[in-house]
């Protein structure tokens, strides 16, 4: 009991670390006083979204995943095998991570349109007037792209370039149309910008009722999935308590059951992630 407990206090740990609290407007909750500096700069890179992140993650993942399994089964290929899967799980969250930003564009573009309508028809403003606008009251997950693109116009005030920095920060395909609706109206002219808007924002309305429909009900999968992890794990350690506990992990037999739950274990996890994915819009722009 005691190792398992502690294995459960690693992983409060190290979740609180990759993942900080955050308040209410979805900010982190600034970290308190007691803090060590150490632990703020190992959370802030692993904040960070790049290669070395990921990598990092990974790693932990796996010594953590390793460590529990061996505190369990008190046996190394298990251990192995157990630490293997948990290595999965940050590029699960990297992609996850990817799917909430997607979907936050998809279900405030429509309104963006709309906002850029106005502000060009309207309220007589310049394209790169209005994305600045619109920006500034852009979903948290869009500020840093429409900030760089930001930074990109007022160092060289090319529309262009701007477009193509914001972009490649969203990578979205809805993004794609836009800044391409825009870039043609700025370079060629022509009054139909107005009536461009409005069919786009329609089609991503419909788009966004369609992808709320399809996520409600995956409830009940997303649900199960969490069972898929949660049931077996639970079961292992309480065999420590039944019969001759970890040594019967330990003999041949039991390290390849052990073995076989895991791959089961870890084929249905992927599985129900893969009912989980709704698909995605193919983008046609790309920088």
């Amino acid at each position: 009991m005691i190792a398992i407990t502690s294995a459960l206090i690693t992983a409060a740990g190290v979740a609180l670390i990759v993942f900080p609290r955050r308040g209410d407007s979805g900010e982190p909750v600034p970290a308190p006083p007691w803090r060590l500096p150490t632990v703020e700069r190992i959370r802030r890179l692993l904040d960070q979204r790049s290669t070395q992140h990921l990598l990092l993650s990974t790693v932990c993942s796996f010594a953590f995943g390793s460590a529990l399994c061996l505190t369990i089964f008190g046996s190394l290929l298990p251990a192995i095998a157990g630490g293997v899967f948990a290595a999965t799980f940050p590029i699960s969250a990297a992609r996850q991570r990817r799917q909430q930003q997607l979907a936050a564009a998809q279900e405030s573009w429509p309104r963006m349109i709309d906002e850029l309508r106005v502000l060009t028809a309207a309220a007589g403003r310049s394209i790169p007037q209005a994305l600045l606008e619109i920006g500034a009251s852009a979903p948290i997950q869009l500020k840093p792209a429409f900030a760089d693109a930001s930074r990109e116009w007022m160092l060289n005030t090319d529309l262009e370039r701007m477009l193509t920095v914001l972009r490649s920060a969203l990578a979205d395909p809805t993004c794609d149309s836009v800044c391409e609706t825009l870039l043609i109206a700025a370079e060629l002219g022509g009054t139909d910008l107005d009536r461009r808007l409005i069919a786009l924002a329609e089609d991503r309305r419909i788009d966004t009722r369609h992808r709320r429909e399809a996520r409600a009900r995956q409830a009940g999968v997303r649900f199960a999935r969490r069972f898929v992890l949660l049931v077996p794990l639970g079961m292992a350690a309480a065999g420590l308590a039944v019969g001759t506990g970890r040594s019967a992990y330990q003999t041949p037999i039991g390290q390849s059951a052990v073995l076989v739950a895991i791959a089961v274990t870890a084929g249905c996890w992927i599985w129900a992630g893969r009912m989980l994915r709704l698909p995605t819009e193919e983008r046609v722009f790309r920088t």
